[in-house]
């Protein structure tokens, strides 16, 4: 019990210190560089930055100080210890990464690369059930004090308000919009790395023939498909309709199948972001 309750500890600290490293990367040798953010305490390091030439690192400490002593007494110690190790690694790194220099001095590069690795790293740490302070700290404690409030809403709120303030200080409006686009593709980023590519896709099938079709499915692709009782209000008549999961790749051949047996069927196809038992992840 103690050994594996002392693995998941250090697997959540390499977690933090992986986590870190890539924020640190993202930040000192793609976006400071070329005045972008994806909001944070980044975003405030920058204006600071280059208004004072203070490090970055420096000035993301200066700032998380008294969030981290509020924090003591709302969240979890162990929140708190973590985001400490967070911030600390990300601050350390951001100083150390800054005195290589900037890997491109192209706006639209450095926001696509920086994002993704922004991305990557955030959803790291996110995985240890920590922080790096700033904004995703500030939600942390703004729920303990009220849990209706979401904390993407919060972090969306602060970060937009980061950018705008960028804006402004820089005065150029494309600061702005690559900002964006770095905070959409690290958004993204954060998504594949808990969800993983593997996409699955759901099927709902609306035919008289459903159960020919539900058989050829089963017999062709190995999909089952589960039969649904419903009620078609125009007609005012009682239907079945065929729910099938199925990956990408067999998303095509099931059509074909649905085609070639009934060319009038009804088909509704949308993502399903995790699936989980028999035939798919378990």
């Amino acid at each position: 019990m103690l050994k594996s309750k002392l693995i998941k500890i250090l697997k959540e600290y390499m977690y933090i210190l992986i986590g870190s490293t890539l924020m640190s990367i993202s930040t000192a040798n793609f976006l400071l560089p070329n005045k972008l953010s994806t909001g944070g305490f980044s975003g405030i390091a920058t204006v600071v930055y280059y208004l004072w030439k203070v490090p970055a690192g420096n000035v993301i400490i200066f700032l998380n100080i008294p969030l981290l002593l509020f924090a003591f007494f709302r969240i979890k110690k162990s929140l708190l210890v973590k985001s400490v190790a967070g911030t600390l690694l990300l601050s350390f790194g951001i100083n150390v990464f800054e005195k290589f220099g900037s890997v491109t001095f192209d706006r639209f590069l450095a926001c696509v690369c920086g994002g993704i690795i922004m991305g990557i790293g955030t959803a790291i740490i996110l995985k240890a059930e920590a922080s790096t302070g700033g904004t995703d700290l500030l939600s942390y404690i703004i729920r303990s004090f009220n849990k209706k409030y979401r904390s993407s809403r919060i972090i969306i709120i602060a970060d937009t308000f980061i950018i705008i303030m960028n804006i402004v200080f820089f005065r150029e409006i494309e600061i702005g919009l690559y900002s964006v686009i770095a905070i959409y593709l690290m958004g993204k980023m954060i998504d594949i790395v808990f969800e993983g590519f593997y996409f699955t896709k759901v099927m709902f099938i609306i035919s008289d023939k459903y159960e020919e079709i539900s058989k050829v499915i089963g017999d062709k692709v190995k999909r089952g498909t589960t039969g649904i009782y419903s009620k078609g209000m125009y007609s005012n008549k009682e239907k079945i309709v065929l729910l099938c999961v199925a990956s990408r790749k067999e998303i095509a051949e099931i059509k074909q199948i649905i085609e070639e047996i009934d060319q009038t069927a009804f088909i509704v196809t949308s993502d399903a972001i995790e699936t989980l038992g028999r035939g798919f992840t378990e």
